[in-house]
């Protein structure tokens, strides 16, 4: 599963960094619009995440058992392909951000590629080890807050960056 998803979040970082060199040369407004849609989409993504730290919902781990092999791969590729945000976040935002790196655009490829593989594999084999500490729900608070966080200092640097684009 973990490979499953990152092999895909690679595909898509591949595909928007490289389409959006092309897109940029031959719109060149687009990485503007872009920029501001990516940091748009990270600051309601930031306030989504206070608005979860600070709110009474939380989630919490199951105790079912574990679905087929077959089951399993095909609701992670669903997750992934048929969801709006990963084309966002893999296409749009890391495909605009990668315009920045003109020579180094191949390094920052790899880079985000591992990066999300670490992610993936972490998350995945990791899961089981932090299964108990999710289980309360301060945990998610906290985690929601980092997130948020994150969310806000990305849009920011993208928006400060702005005039270097």
């Amino acid at each position: 599963m973990c490979f499953t998803c990152a092999l895909s979040d690679a595909v898509l970082i591949l595909a928007g960094i490289s389409g959006f060199a092309q897109l940029s040369a031959r719109v060149p407004w687009a990485e503007t619009l872009l920029l501001y849609g990516g940091a748009a989409f990270l600051l309601a993504y930031g306030a989504r995440s206070f608005m979860a730290a600070f709110g009474s919902a939380s989630l919490r781990p199951s105790e079912a058992a574990p679905e087929s092999l077959r089951r399993v791969v095909l609701t992670c590729l669903a997750l992934t392909w048929l969801n709006p945000h990963v084309y966002l976040d893999t296409v749009v935002l890391i495909g605009s951000i990668s315009t920045q790196f003109d020579e180094g655009k191949g390094w920052f490829a790899a880079g985000a590629m591992l990066a999300s593989f670490t992610f993936f594999f972490s998350l995945g084999f990791g899961a089981r080890l932090l299964k108990p500490l999710f289980a309360q729900p301060v945990t998610w608070r906290v985690l929601d807050i980092a997130i948020g966080l994150i969310m806000w200092a990305t849009a920011a640097r993208l928006l400060l960056s702005e005039g270097s684009v």
